[in-house]
């Protein structure tokens, strides 16, 4: 038996290396293991949305992601003879609240790889080759049995999660069921392919009646298209280069070759959402909690947003927050991915039948207005407000402290800490009065002085002196606008560890 964790981790890709990053600054004791021989090496999901990009911002990673990354572009509709440009994603400028407005076109090697390296700045490894066989949970913890190179071993854990994909080991030895369909008369290749001479500057799409259709995206930073491809019923799923260049030729014409498949899989319409998020000790994450049509770029986002809120929630409880904490994860989560992936699906059913018009992407992609209002950490939030309120993604905005010092609630936010934003004198003088636990996230406070605070009341719709409670994650906890101390105490009795208070 090796010495007692407080997490494990099983998966690394995205949402598991995400809740690996969050953890590992917090300085929480965890190892994350993973039956894959390295990291992923296909393209598949390949939009970071702005919310995400908001979540990666925090976690140290987004400027590589950004530099390996392109903004999406124009569709080439390929029909007969022509090819029709057409918007697919409206590039949006950045404004104050929204400076990351655009949604972010990277492959996703590209991707988990930037998340792996950070983790690995952060202290942290990945544990490749090493399987999880079983577990064994009671009320104080974990006991899972893997396999890996050392042979196999038995690792005591405080919580488990599971990360490991639609086909979840953890979630099954749960016994937690996954509630949906899947369509095996339906497939697709999705593949990382070259094709020479094919412009990049467009994702080339080739609309077919019944259903089918073929497009070729182009990858960012080289010289790769990916290919996804709807087969007909009778069609063979053979991934060599042969078979997928003669389909290829079937809709674009002999002019196409592909002349290498880097990595190739058949995708069938899984759409499945997990019946319970939380077993005891055992907690699923990303495509263990839910799986989506590769539409809508909505699945990878959806899985990192899962792990940026269970992350927090993990090492509050450790410190001595109470553990019914945790089970807000499933009530804030598992709404989310419901509708989530009646969008995805939307997009997907429209691309067998309008493949150009479900080619286009809205606002709500962006996956910036989600939020957890109503729930039971906002529970007094009112849904018809348009200002930000509890339950809302904090938005940026630019203000001046009460040192006269500029700077951008974004910049504030970033780390493993609450922030307390407190406008206007009142508010201000109240946080002396402010207490802490000694264990568990910090709280960062920033004072802003009336004359100064236009910024944040035009982006958060406030008037008056207020203070603004934001949890780890980037949404508001609480807005209050008097009883400083007793709202405080009052909305975070669940979010704080009990014993010993201190204010940094």
């Amino acid at each position: 038996m090796t010495d007692r964790i407080d997490v494990l981790v099983v998966g690394a890709g995205p949402a598991g290396l995400a809740l690996a990053c969050d953890l590992q600054r917090r300085g929480v004791r965890l190892r994350v293991i993973d039956a894959a021989e390295h990291g992923f090496e296909g393209s598949r999901a390949k939009g970071i949305q702005p919310r995400t990009q908001e979540v990666l911002d925090d976690l140290g990673i987004l400027a590589e992601i950004q530099s390996r990354s392109s903004l999406y572009p124009l569709l080439g509709a390929h029909v007969g003879p022509l090819t029709v440009p057409w918007v697919m994603i409206k590039h949006r400028k950045p404004t104050e609240d929204v400076p990351h407005p655009n949604t972010l076109l990277v492959a996703q090697y590209e991707t988990d790889a930037a998340i792996r390296r950070r983790l690995e700045q952060l202290g942290g490894t990945v544990e490749y080759r090493t399987r999880l066989t079983s577990y064994e949970q009671d009320a104080d913890g974990v006991v899972a049995t893997v396999d890996g190179p050392a042979g196999t071993v038995r690792i005591s854990a405080r919580f488990l999660v599971g990360a490991d994909g639609g086909g979840s080991v953890v979630r099954r030895t749960a016994g937690i069921d996954f509630v949906g369909d899947t369509d095996e008369s339906d497939r697709m290749i999705v593949a990382d392919v070259t094709v020479p001479g094919l412009p990049r500057n467009r994702w080339h799409i080739w609309p077919r009646g019944n259903g089918r259709f073929m497009a070729l995206c182009p990858l960012p930073d080289s010289d790769k298209f990916q290919l996804m491809l709807k087969l007909r019923p009778d069609d063979k799923a053979d991934l060599s280069q042969e078979a997928v260049n003669r389909l290829v030729h079937e809709y674009a014409g002999a002019k196409l070759h592909v002349a290498e498949v880097h990595w190739a899989s058949v995708w069938r319409p899984n759409i499945r959402l997990a019946q319970r998020y939380r077993s005891g000790n055992v907690f699923l994450v990303g495509d263990a909690a839910h799986v989506h049509p590769p539409t809508g770029g909505q699945g990878l986002n959806t899985g990192v947003q899962d792990a940026y809120n269970l992350g927090w929630k993990l090492a509050q409880v450790l410190a001595g927050a109470p553990d019914v904490l945790l089970d807000t994860y499933e009530a804030e989560r598992q709404p989310i991915a419901a509708r989530v992936l009646g969008l995805s699906s939307d997009i997907y059913a429209r691309m067998n039948s309008r493949p150009l018009a479900a080619a286009k992407r809205g606002d709500e992609e962006r996956q910036l207005a989600l939020n957890y209002r109503g729930g039971p950490l906002a529970a007094d939030s009112d849904d018809e407000t348009p200002n930000v309120i509890a339950g809302d993604r904090a938005p940026n905005a630019r203000y001046l402290d009460t040192d006269g010092r500029s700077g951008q609630l974004f910049d504030a936010f970033r780390g493993a800490h609450f922030t307390l934003i407190a406008v206007g004198e009142p508010a201000v003088s109240a946080l002396k009065h402010i207490s802490w636990p000694g264990t568990g996230a910090a709280l960062k406070t920033v004072e802003i002085p009336e004359k100064d605070a236009a910024g944040v009341r035009r982006v958060y719709g406030i008037t008056g002196p207020a203070q603004i409670l934001v949890r780890p994650d980037g949404y508001v906890a609480y807005e209050a606008h008097d009883d400083w101390t007793g709202t405080l105490s009052t909305y975070t009795e669940l979010m704080l560890p009990t014993a010993g208070r201190r204010h940094t």
